[in-house]
Order: structure tokens, then sequence, then C-alpha cells
């Protein structure tokens, strides 16, 4: 059986009993007291079994059911059924006894069982307890209590996935906006509470409505940094705002595609700047939503050494507009300039001069040493005076690369005349490369 079917056939047991432990490939096993009491008897619950996993299969695999009373005798019930075997509550070690030892599955035990003349396991079961354990341990009693159907192994269960959908009949037919969007904020503020009480955001939702012509339309709306119950409400009413729809909606369903744990964020003091983030992601999703994903780029800030690279352009559908900081910013990021970053970056970066007491140019060393305090800046052939300055960061980049490889000392200068700038030395030359204001 493929892992398709097997999987199709599980999910059809789940309608029957949501918890289910896959104990090995194409096997799995549910406690049956609860369903079968719910359902009408053992047998009731074997057939419905049955039915309902050959249907989910279609012919790809046959279904063999056994009940016994623990989960070793139940799986071998199975194995040697023509379709169901139901053993009798209590009865296990009379069904077990005549069977060989080798359907333990202990090879090496098994060996030195039959070479002793132990060969069934109600054999094994008549062992005396004391002497099974003197000679083979704990494995051989283990294989004692199995042969004797005193298997009390509890199920490893498997958690069914989680429901994150919610759905409304609109009656009468909605054939306006208005009814449709009130709808919709209503199911959004229920399916919000449901993900807020598991700790839970929204990062992809599907919008689905059905119509009086039985015609279904589903488009999935997605944002990284989480969805509100304002924010999906919304993407349900850009969504049908000036869509056309043959008749009335007759059903709304909203369903949480993709979910993640939720991510503080820190609010400022005031306020104010929260409410217009908000309105500045809700207005990047709809332009988003009507002329594609790359069509609104955001400035987000990102890992990196160079300020140059700090900050970039990137689709706003990829970060959360309220937040915007990529992977890779929270790494130390050794030789990265301190806070607080340039003010402003130079498109074209100044040929400058750095110039120590005596007139020298300054140099940086292979292992990053000055050879004298800056004193002098001069851009555009106007000295000044270096007041205080700061470094230098070196930093040496694909230095396997001939051609890419990259060797740089930066220095933050402050000179008499208030200019704070960042000076670069690479391959012998200064330049200034930002400023801060």
């Amino acid at each position: 059986m493929d892992g398709d079917a097997f999987e199709a056939a599980v999910a059809a047991l789940e309608s029957i009993t949501p918890l289910v432990e896959v104990s090995a490939p194409a096997t799995c096993a549910f406690a049956s007291r609860g369903p079968s009491r719910y359902f009408g008897g053992d047998g009731v619950l074997a057939d419905l079994v049955v039915e309902r996993m050959s249907q989910a299969l279609g012919g790809r695999g046959r279904v063999r059911v056994g009940i016994a009373d623990g989960p070793f005798t139940a799986a071998l019930a199975a194995e040697l059924a023509d379709g169901v075997c139901i053993v009798a509550p209590g009865g296990s070690a009379a069904f077990l006894a005549p069977l060989p030892v080798r359907l333990l599955g202990c090879p090496q035990l098994i060996d030195v069982l039959v070479r002793l003349g132990v060969r069934t396991l109600g054999a094994l079961a008549a062992l005396p307890e004391a002497d099974v354990l003197g000679r083979f341990g704990t494995e051989g009693i283990r294989a004692r209590c199995l042969a004797a159907g005193a298997d009390r192994r509890p199920l490893a269960l498997r958690e069914p996935p989680a429901d994150w959908s919610v759905s409304a009949e609109i009656e009468p037919p909605a054939d306006r906006l208005d009814r449709l969007a009130f709808c919709a904020r209503a199911l959004a503020e229920q399916l919000h509470r449901c993900l807020e009480d598991a700790g839970m955001s929204c990062l992809r939702v599907a919008v689905e409505v059905e119509t009086v012509e039985g015609e279904s339309l589903v488009r999935l709306w997605r944002h990284e940094g989480g969805l509100s119950a304002a924010d999906i409400a919304d993407r349900v009413r850009w969504q049908f705002d000036g869509a056309r729809v043959s008749g009335g909606i007759t059903r709304l369903r909203l369903s949480a595609e993709e979910v993640a744990p939720v991510r503080g964020r820190q609010l400022g003091f005031w306020g104010g700047e929260a409410e217009a983030d908000e309105r500045a992601a809700r207005a990047a999703a709809r332009l988003c939503g009507r002329w594609g994903a790359e069509a609104v780029r955001v400035p987000a800030a990102g890992g990196g050494r160079q300020v140059d690279g700090q900050i970039r352009l990137v689709p706003a559908a990829t970060v959360d507009v309220r937040d915007r900081r990529l992977a890779g910013d929270e790494r130390p990021w050794p030789g990265r300039l301190p806070a607080p970053s340039p003010a402003r970056l130079l498109p074209v970066p100044w040929p400058a001069e750095v110039q120590d007491a005596s007139g020298a140019v300054v140099g940086v060393d292979g292992r990053g040493s000055v050879s004298a305090p800056p004193a002098r800046l001069t851009v555009g052939g106007k000295p000044s005076e270096v007041v205080a300055w700061a470094g230098p960061w070196p930093t040496e980049e694909r230095w396997w690369d001939r051609r890419g490889g990259r060797r740089r000392a930066r220095f933050q200068l402050l000179t008499g005349d208030g200019l704070g700038c960042l000076a670069v030395l690479e391959g012998g030359r200064w330049q200034v490369t930002a400023l801060w204001d």
C-alpha cells in the first residue's frame, strides 16, 4: 500500500475516532471501548471501520480488523482474520495459546525458545515468571506477558490536525457587498478568537464562497506578520469589491491554512504610531491584493556588516509592515558598526583624505591597527579638524574570491564644523560613504 492511500485510510478512520495510533506501515490502532459503545457494539464498529477504510482506499488494499483486550492480541487477530476477528473479553490467552512463538518478532529469543522446546505462545505463558526472568531477563518477561495476553502498553495516539475554519450560511443569499462584509466581520472575529485562545496567529487564510448557482470561488491571502480579525474581514471585502458573481452568495467559509505561534511586538509608548502602522499595513495589503505580491515594496531592516546592506527594499507581502525586520537581523554580525546607524547613505561616495597630526595619510595594517590617530579630514579640497573619532572596524569579505573579495576599514569621524561621517579606507583610498545628521 502506498503512503498516500494509507494516509487517506487513516483520515477515514479519524471520522470514527479522533485518537489513532499509526504503529507501522499499513497498520494502525485505536481504543475501541468508547466508539464501540457509541456505535452499538464491537461487531458494528468493526464493520464500519472496514466500510469507511475500504471506500478511502478505493480498491488499493484490503482492510482487516482485529479487536481484543490488548494491542498485541488485536494485531495478531487482524493479521490472521479473513475480514474481521473479534476476541472475546478475557479470551486473549486462549486465543494466543496455539499460535507459534515466532509471532513475537524477537529472532534471537525465539531461536533459544524453540531449541528449548517452547514452540507456542501458550507454552511460554505457562513458564514460571521467576524462571523466565532469571534466564531471559526483561526481554523474556516482556515476551511472556505478550504470550499471556497481558499486553497493557498504552497507545501512542496521533493528534488529529486542528481544524481552523469557520463558516456561515447566508439566508437570504447576499447580493450586496455590505451584507457579505458584515457576515465576514463576524466570522473573522470568531476565527481570530479560536486562534488567540490557542496562542496562534494566522499567516494565510482561504476565503471561499458558494453562490446560488453552485459556483465556488476561493482565494488565498497571506501576510507574514499575522492577520487580525480586521485584516481578514478587509480581504473578504477586497476580494469581492467589483467582482462579478453569478447570483447571490449563500455560504461564506474562512480557513486558516497556515498558522504560527503568536510573536509579541513592542508598541510605542503613546500608541499613535501603532494606529498609523496598522493603516499602512492594510493599505499595503490592499495594493498587493489588487496588483500582485511584488508590486509594493517597503524598506526593511536586515542583517549584514555594511550599512549600505542593512536596509533593503523587499516585497511588502514577505514581511510584517508594522515591524519590517528580515531574518538574520538578530545575529551578532562581528565587525558591524555600533548603533546609531548613519541617517543618510551617499549614493556616490565622496573622495576624501584622512591625515594624522604630521600630515601623513592614516593607514590600517593587516591586524586592524591604525597607524596614527586621525587629525584632519579633507573632502572636496576643504580640510576640517577631526575632534572625535572611533574605529577602525575592519572587515574582510569573500577572501577566497580574487575578484569579489573586499578588505575595508571604517571610521566614525566628527569634525570641528559639526560633520559626522563614516569614512572608509579600501585599497589605500579614503571615501566618505554615509553621514550622521
